[in-house]
């Protein structure tokens, strides 16, 4: 039966609802919520949650960049929860799937650079430049064409026999954090025009004397990834010397008789190891066993900042509230007297922020097969509650909400937990490519991620802190998942991507192409 019928419009949304309730709780006789379920999931406290948040969250493990000692230490933690919850070690190093890659880093002891202007001379050491570009670069005193940025009409009269081989020097506009992103598009409009024009090199005058990030951040490098496509962009390095801005200031619009001269190293790659935290709960059905639920969530976060007061982000609700909930859902569903048919496997993955590396990583290079793995729920920022659009109370919703028929057995489930999981009108689809449930759709699994409040205040901003999470909320959220997962386990009716909506139809064929269907 397809899981979408014709039917009149206004018929629909309550036969489908009814439909798909049933299915969701096709397996039982009775309420799935049984007291050996409700004992289990009881065990869920907001008391726990806080108390590993407020560590996986701390100062101590500095925003929990990928690679950091911080993630380290992270991942060490939430493989002794599972060890004290007793899960099966099923990565290669015990609890870890160890994934080899490569940081790209680049040693700015080499680097040289001097302006010069009549008379003039400014050198930069390289704390005093940001490098935005991943290749070496030397060039002799090169001539310098100063474009306004804020000139459109200038530089849309510029032309490639002006610019080709040369500098362009500017100064980008400072913006507030409210108009940042309108900033950032404009910057980017910038770029994309003078990088069609050939320039040598972008430099852009930064007035302010604080340190710049030199070669720029450590970039990671996975030997296993497609190579994407080399895009034409033009280098870009800004100059933070404040003796520099009396040269920019004297310049006239156009090409000038200064100069700039530079010297930037070449990147240097060294291998590094990256570890995903996998623990299993073991199915009890004899064949049901050997099929998977995955429930996810990433651990890393983006670090520490460079400057202000407080650096450290530390990543309380992205996505340190889901990571806590995998470690209290594991606890919680391993006191089950009667364990799940199939088997639960617990995981959360590095690198998120870097795109996903550590989930993509286990698609590639799955512990259990692809076509035996039935669902994957991602958990992501499901400990606040103080969302940009109200507060988020006792619901939650899921990304790609009707791209498969796991949506009524959350709803399901919530009918029962007193929890409203819902279909967001903008952010359930626009949203579901922006989490680790995108690697395992991928692959065919049906997969989505489950969030409380998508935007909210503190997003990648250093207020981020586990004293802001609605515990009490989470708690209550994470009964719901761990009745849904149960629900999932127990019954012989695996998941089923939505072949009648085109959003999933790429899913779909990656499902039928792994089962040869």
């Amino acid at each position: 039966m397809r899981l979408f019928l014709r039917s009149p419009r206004r018929v629909l949304p309550c036969l489908l609802a009814v439909a798909l309730a049933a299915s969701a709780l096709g397996a039982y006789q009775s309420s799935p919520l049984t007291p050996d379920v409700r004992a289990a999931l009881d065990r869920i406290s907001a008391d726990s949650l806080r108390g590993h948040l407020s560590f996986i969250a701390s100062d101590l493990l500095e925003g929990r960049n990928t690679p950091s000692r911080g993630l380290d230490i992270a991942a060490e933690y939430i493989a002794a929860q599972f060890r004290r919850a007793g899960l099966e070690p099923v990565g290669d190093d015990g609890y870890f799937q160890t994934a080899v890659m490569a940081q790209s880093e680049r040693n700015m002891t080499g680097f040289e650079l001097k302006l010069r202007a009549g008379n003039q001379e400014v050198s930069a050491t390289g704390s005093q430049v940001n490098v935005s570009f991943n290749q070496s670069l030397t060039l002799a005193p090169t001539a310098i064409v100063k474009v306004d940025f804020k000139d459109a009409a200038a530089l849309a009269a510029l032309t490639p026999a002006q610019v080709s081989g040369k500098v362009v020097f500017t100064e980008f506009s400072q913006v507030d954090r409210a108009q940042r992103q309108e900033g950032m598009r404009a910057q980017n409009e910038f770029l994309s025009k003078v990088a069609a024009l050939q320039p040598a090199l972008i430099v852009s005058l930064s007035r302010t004397a604080s340190p710049g990030r030199g070669g720029g951040p450590s970039r990671l490098v996975d030997p296993e990834s497609q190579p994407r496509a080399a895009i034409a962009t033009a280098a870009l390095l800004t100059l933070s010397v404040p003796e520099a801005a009396t040269i920019y200031d004297a310049l006239k619009p156009g090409l000038n008789e200064a100069t700039l001269a530079v010297k930037v190293p070449a990147m240097e790659e060294k291998p590094i190891k990256l570890r995903n935290v996998v623990g299993l709960l073991r199915g009890s059905d004899p064949v049901l066993k050997d099929t998977y639920v995955l429930v996810t969530a990433h651990y890393d976060h983006i670090g520490i900042s460079n400057s202000g007061e407080d650096r450290i982000n530390n990543g309380a609700n992205d996505d340190g509230s889901g990571t806590v909930s995998v470690i209290e859902l594991a606890s919680a569903l391993a006191t089950l007297k009667e364990r799940p048919k199939r088997s639960i496997v617990f995981m959360t993955f590095f690198g998120e922020e870097k795109g996903g590396l550590g989930s993509r990583y286990y698609g590639r290079r799955p512990i259990f097969p692809i076509e035996k793995t039935v669902a994957d729920v991602n958990l992501e920022q499901v400990g606040r509650t103080d969302s940009t659009e109200g507060p988020q109370i006792a619901n939650a919703s899921m990304t790609g909400f009707d791209y498969s028929d796991m949506g009524p057995i959350f709803q399901a489930a919530g009918e029962l937990t007193g929890i409203k999981v819902y279909k967001h009108p903008a952010n359930s689809d626009s949203f579901f490519g922006r989490s680790d449930n995108q690697s395992l759709a991928d692959q065919g699994v049906p997969a989505h991620t489950l969030c409380v409040a998508f935007v909210y205040p503190d997003y990648h901003g250093v207020g981020d802190h586990w004293e802001k999470v609605d515990y009490a909320n989470m708690a209550k959220v994470d009964r719901m998942v761990g009745l849904s997962l149960v629900m999932i386990a127990n019954n012989p009716q695996e998941p089923k991507w939505n072949e009648e909506n085109p959003r999933a139809a790429r899913y779909v064929k990656a499902w039928k192409d792994r089962r040869g269907k």
